[in-house]
């Protein structure tokens, strides 16, 4: 089964666009180095009608919203594998020193073990 990095972002809304152009250009990078599917989505109808909504997950201010992203791979080894490529890419080392268009203190992230793709 494949396995996922996912991420919760909190951005203010001014932001969406730098964080864009910045998430297009590390896209590229995951994908050169190995990764089989790279997706960053901005919040759009988060108003929950059941559950905790991301906003609330997240406490968002009123300027604002959640990107919810994910980067797919064959398995834990080969995402092990990928990441070491992506962090030793000079490219993203330019970013990482770049100041981020969202606040690094309320980045959440984490590995997930796919158990259905269907």
């Amino acid at each position: 089964m494949a396995y996922a990095d996912g991420f919760v972002i909190v951005v203010q809304k001014k932001n969406v666009g730098a964080y864009k152009r910045v998430s297009k250009k590390a896209g590229k990078i995951w994908r050169e180095h190995g990764c089989l599917d790279y997706k960053e989505c901005v919040g759009d109808d988060l108003k929950a009608r059941f559950g905790v909504s991301f906003l609330k997950l997240a406490k968002t201010k009123p300027n604002e919203t959640v990107v919810f992203s994910w980067i797919v791979y064959r398995s834990r080894a080969h995402r092990d594998k990928v990441n070491a490529k992506v962090m030793a890419d000079p490219r993203m080392a330019k970013m990482m020193n770049a100041p981020m268009p969202f606040d690094m203190k309320r980045f959440s992230y984490g590995g997930f073990k796919v158990i259905v793709d269907a």
